[in-house]
């Protein structure tokens, strides 16, 4: 069922899971106020994450999403640069983070499209799961589409220093050993989950501050419909 068509069925259940000390704050809402409310409250959180990080710079610049040399080189980078190749490890982490960039700023029309799709269950899920059931709903619903969409940007940068290639010849024999997990020993696949991980948290963080703090959000339908949860 889609939440955009069938807005009017959003309101029941959100009354019967909320009602103890807020019903008669939610019986003042409206069924279209209640999906109005929840997809503002989404979309705001996607359209942050995906300027924030989408931007130029904008996984390099920021220490809680940036991305660092995989593994094997990570574990490596203070000796590569004793060697004298620092320049070399710097411009692979700055490649990797601009190719995090320019993926995710192709993400938006892939999350709001799962907007569209979202269910009754789904919405019910969302505004009574707590902290984080937003973004998990989000994860589940775009992560394949998402990596499906992010890879081909990511390879053609880092196919750009050719190094992608030396590295997964590298690493596929460390991971052999099991001193990596497999999941690391594909450079564009490493580069991918990062980003992905980078763009949920983000996600993750404004839902956090819509819920701690409805009343200072600037949309009147998110004051009205996280606050009365």
């Amino acid at each position: 069922m889609n939440l955009h068509r069938r807005p009017s069925l959003l309101l029941a259940p959100v009354l019967i899971a909320c009602a103890t000390g807020s019903a008669s704050t939610l019986d003042a809402l409206s069924s279209k106020d209640a999906a109005a409310g929840l997809r503002a409250a989404l979309t705001q959180g996607i359209d942050l994450a995906v300027a924030q990080l989408g931007a130029k710079n904008g996984f390099l610049n920021d220490p809680k999403v940036a991305i660092p040399l995989p593994p094997p080189l990570n574990k490596a980078e203070s000796s590569l640069r004793m060697l004298g190749m620092g320049s070399e490890a710097d411009q692979l982490k700055a490649t990797m983070n601009h190719a995090a960039e320019e993926a995710v700023a192709q993400a938006e029309p892939i999350f709001k499209h799962a907007l569209q799709q979202m269910t009754l269950t789904d919405a019910k899920s969302i505004l009574t799961g707590g902290d984080g059931a937003g973004t998990a709903y989000f994860r589940k619903a775009t992560s394949a589409e998402l990596t499906a969409k992010f890879k081909p940007i990511v390879a053609a940068e880092t196919a750009k220093l050719g190094l992608a290639a030396k590295y997964d010849e590298y690493a596929g024999k460390v991971a052999q050993f099991g001193l990596i997990p497999a999941k690391d020993a594909n450079l564009n696949d490493y580069v991918t989950a990062k980003a992905l991980d980078g763009l949920f948290s983000r996600i993750a963080e404004e839902e956090h501050q819509i819920r701690a703090n409805p009343m200072g959000q600037a949309s009147t339908l998110i004051k009205k419909v996280f606050g009365s949860l």
